[in-house]
């Protein structure tokens, strides 16, 4: 039976989820600009990412002022309740600014530093992506009702197609190339989505068989990762560890090991 406190959770983080990707869908500006840099000049964060978090930190806010956020475009506090909301508004900046699909925006809530709630919703798809720890893995789209999450069965390494994607910080991005140029020979294909939680939930809904980058932050995986595992994916970074900055590996299982065992002997994780 699913803890009352997921529910509320998971309901909360919808409605929010909801309503930021309204706003992000419906208000974008036609003179859209960029607002400010981070990691690099190319690593853009627009007027858009600024007012989506405040609209879900405010919403959340009112609804729960006890519990702690972490937000990609500033939002911090611990917070007194046990729960910390873990929020990218705008996952997948450069494609929005850009007029492409795919983008989404990513809300979890960890309870004591475990994520229990995940919400992925990717409006220029019509889909919505979410799980409960424990609970399956779900989405909405252009099907009646609600469609069960199950990756796809593994098939062998030469026949899996994967994706990845590249950092804004011109040196890692070149070590990125490398790997990649190494990788393609071995796969079936390499995609670039541009979005590391959209990935996440096209590989647990049988799209991809695998998944990797360097550089991603909490906000990045926080969500996407829940979904994925609960869709049995199988998550790691370097071989025993948990996804990182240094290093995020996901895919289905009889993928996620040799995908895994290839990026540690490339040295995906370093430059």
């Amino acid at each position: 039976m699913t803890d009352p406190l997921h529910t509320d959770l998971l309901e909360l983080a919808q409605e929010a989820a909801s309503r930021a990707g309204a706003l992000l869908r419906d208000g974008r500006p036609a003179d859209l600009a960029v607002a400010a840099t981070k990691s690099s000049p190319i690593d853009v964060v627009t007027e858009m990412d600024i007012a989506a978090e405040k609209l879900i930190t405010g919403l959340i806010a009112e609804r729960r002022p006890d519990d702690g956020f972490l937000g990609e475009e500033g939002a911090s506090s611990d917070g007194t309740s046990g729960i910390r909301w873990v929020i990218d508004p705008l996952d997948g900046t450069v494609n929005y600014l850009y007029g492409l699909p795919t983008w989404a925006v990513s809300i979890a809530a960890e309870q004591d530093g475990e994520t229990v709630v995940g919400v992925v919703t990717a409006p220029m798809r019509g889909e919505t992506f979410h799980a409960v720890l424990g609970g399956g893995a779900w989405a909405t789209g252009a099907w009646d009702g609600e469609r069960r999450l199950a990756c796809r069965p593994a098939p062998p390494l030469d026949q899996a197609l994967v994706s990845t994607g590249f950092n804004y910080v011109a040196q890692v991005r070149a070590h990125q190339a490398e790997v990649a140029q190494r990788l393609i020979p071995l796969l079936r294909d390499i995609r670039r989505g541009g979005s590391a939680a959209v990935d996440l939930c096209d590989l647990a809904a049988g799209r991809l068989d695998g998944y990797y980058e360097r550089g991603l932050h909490a906000w990045d995986l926080a969500a996407g990762d829940l979904i994925a595992r609960e869709a049995g994916v199988l998550t790691g970074g370097r071989p025993g560890e948990r996804p990182s900055g240094d290093l995020a590996v996901a895919g289905t299982p009889g993928v996620f090991e040799p995908l895994q065992r290839l990026l540690e002997d490339f040295g995906a994780w370093h430059d």
